[in-house]
């Protein structure tokens, strides 16, 4: 298993770092931080020129088809920064659902948009009822006449505030034998007549609740030929989506590990540097060792998806180890730094929110913890 990266890698790992430092600095993100959709026009147009939204996309449907690997190293980039935007929300999981659920006809239409950044798309998944399984998901869809109406919420949707449509997993049929049975994929305007979206404080901007009321869907835009057999698309896509994820946050692992080590040099106490007390020592070994938890576990995971190995025990323990590591990183970055890293304008809050939110996207770890169990056969 060799989980180094290619030369090319490197190149990709370098230019994106170079992006992100000379367009994306820490003023540019404190400023991000109060806008509703996480990025401007002219920080979009440039993103979407540089084909990161397309590569996960084949070239077929307007994309670079890159590997898993190569998207995860420009996610580990922005989670350094952090970058905030829906880069993930659009480029790689509602991507990879319509490549998993949609129709020729549909990935004709949608995803040479999505790799021109012409259509943001988000997926509105989790409900008031809180899960990552068929089984949370009570949000109807009644047919008549050529259209489904849905009635229903979706909470905690990352990136609604600045999504254009967004892929609603919705009950269009009951089946009490098998909860994945009887969930089709809707994909909705988010401007559509009944749409409601509520920007949720605390967390990342543009993560909201969205109401559904009597919304009327054509026929046309539910994925796929088959509705009711959308729910396998949606857990195969979540599973080439989460790595990536994860590789964000070892980008933000590495960026607060690094302000950590930096700021134990030049802060001085008693005269010397507090990086020579063992227990400031104690907090930063603390981050190092999730920082190479969540990196090694991850890389492991992209690995296995590349070369087409059995990934799903290698999926689940990378969101559960990076999800808690990039937390655990915050948390003790915060004890590194004291009352300076509460002040917005250093920086470290910016990933203490961004950890919060991220913690719980496409499950938190206890929920990946029971999925490994199951992938191992406990």
């Amino acid at each position: 298993m060799d989980l180094s990266l290619t030369e090319d890698q490197k190149l990709l790992q370098n230019s994106t770092r170079e992006f992100v430092r000379e367009v994306l600095p820490k003023d540019v993100l404190l400023e991000l931080d109060d806008v509703d959709v996480g990025y401007t026009d002219e920080i979009w147009r440039k993103v979407s020129n540089l084909g990161w939204m397309g590569m996960l996309i084949p070239e077929e449907y307007g994309g670079s088809g890159n590997s898993f690997t190569d998207a995860a190293v420009v996610f580990e980039e922005l989670g350094r920064g952090p970058v905030p935007g829906p880069y993930f929300s659009s480029g790689v999981l509602s991507a990879l659902m319509i490549l998993e659920a949609g129709t020729s006809e549909q990935k004709q239409s949608l995803l040479p948009q999505i790799a021109s950044g012409q259509q943001t798309i988000a997926a509105a998944i989790t409900e008031p009822d809180y899960g990552w399984g068929p089984e949370s998901i009570h949000m109807t869809a009644s047919k008549g006449n050529g259209t489904y109406t849905l009635t229903g919420t979706k909470l905690f949707v990352q990136d609604a505030g600045a999504a254009t449509q967004l892929i609603c997993p919705v009950r269009t049929s009951e089946n009490s034998q098998n909860a994945g049975e009887g969930i089709s994929l809707a994909l909705v305007s988010s401007t559509a007549p009944g749409v409601t979206r509520r920007s949720l404080p605390g967390f990342i901007t543009g993560t909201s609740e969205v109401t559904f009321n009597s919304v009327e869907v054509p026929e046309a835009d539910i994925l796929g030929a088959t509705p009711g057999n959308g729910w396998a698309a949606v857990e195969k896509a979540i599973h080439g989506a989460i790595p990536i994820l994860c590789a964000y946050q070892v980008g933000g692992c590495q960026a607060v590990f690094d302000l950590s080590v930096e700021y134990s040099r030049t802060r001085k106490q008693f005269g010397t540097p507090i990086g020579r007390f063992q227990r400031v020592q104690d907090h930063i070994i603390v981050i190092a060792n999730n920082l190479d938890a969540s990196r090694w576990t991850t890389f492991e995971a992209l690995w296995k998806l590349d070369t087409n190995r059995p990934a799903a025990g290698s999926i689940h323990m990378a969101k559960a180890v990076s999800s808690a590591g990039y937390l655990k990183a915050c948390d003790f970055a915060h004890e590194v730094h004291a009352g300076v890293g509460v002040m917005r304008e250093y920086g470290l809050t910016l990933h203490t929110k961004m950890s919060r939110t991220l913690y719980h996207l496409l499950g938190d770890p206890k929920f990946h913890k029971q999925r490994l169990a199951v992938a191992l056969e406990l």
